[in-house]
């Protein structure tokens, strides 16, 4: 175990019965927004291994204290159903190095940013859109996040503070694709952009003349999206080839 960092539980938050967000204290764990850390608990005896561990990004800006990672818990795995589990005060263990390039310094500059997330994968942008770095480098940023039920659009809350922190810079689209819900657009996110409901939701163009796309969540979506956006003439980023599209697959 010397190479884990020892955390304690400092809260938790159940939203459904099935997505959890989890408070560590480990202030020796550094960070930069859009990262994710590694978390692990011990494993049961006569496994290969004397940790089982998995990848959560982080949700809190670095400069909040303590982290917070944000999961769904998988009836048969091996490790969300423990860490939701846990109790404030219980240790878990994290990495000491947290990893990803999924961060606002590694997009190239554009008039908006559009950050475009389905379930937990709303982590990320959490921890990038409250720190200054965004609003310094776009001129407006849109969150979208997209789920099958409503009870599923968790941390409005924190969500309208970021409103409110950037009122005429910020705009927030729920999408809930299962039930009717006020206030959010119908159905996934791919449709939402084939016919323009989003464009038209935030007045605020999707092309690669003024936009960067950074993109989290269900593999089906990124791939989906992905493609709806080359045929616009976005491209992927990359450091070598600058391009309009900055993606994660979080599932």
């Amino acid at each position: 175990m010397a190479a884990w960092v020892e955390g304690r539980v400092a809260g938790k938050r159940q939203w459904t019965n099935a997505l959890y967000s989890l408070q560590v204290s480990a202030p020796e764990v550094t960070f930069t927004a859009g990262q994710f850390a590694r978390l692990a608990l011990p494993a049961p005896p006569g496994a290969k291994e004397p940790m089982i561990g998995r990848p959560y990004s982080f949700v809190n800006p670095p400069h909040i204290a303590p982290h917070e990672f944000y999961f769904i818990v998988l009836a048969d795995g091996p490790l969300s159903p423990r860490l939701a589990a846990l109790d404030s005060g219980d240790p878990v263990w994290l990495l000491p190095r947290a990893n990803g390039f999924f961060s606002i310094s590694e997009v190239a500059e554009a008039e908006s940013l559009w950050c475009i997330s389905t379930g937990t994968g709303i982590g990320p942008f959490l921890s990038m859109l409250r720190t200054e770095e965004p609003w310094e480098k776009f001129g407006r940023v849109v969150l979208v996040h997209s789920v099958r039920y409503a009870v599923e659009l968790t941390y409005r809350d924190e969500i309208a503070g970021i409103g409110r922190a950037h009122s005429g810079a910020f705009a927030y689209v729920p999408i809930v694709s299962r039930e009717p819900t006020p206030d959010a657009l119908a159905g996934r996110i791919p449709a939402a952009i084939e016919d323009g409901r989003l464009e038209a939701r935030t007045g605020i163009s999707l092309t690669p003349e003024n936009a960067h796309a950074m993109l989290c969540g269900n593999p089906a979506m990124v791939e989906d999206v992905q493609k709806m956006l080359n045929a616009r003439g976005m491209r992927r980023h990359r450091r070598k080839e600058p391009g309009h599209i900055t993606l994660e697959t979080y599932w």
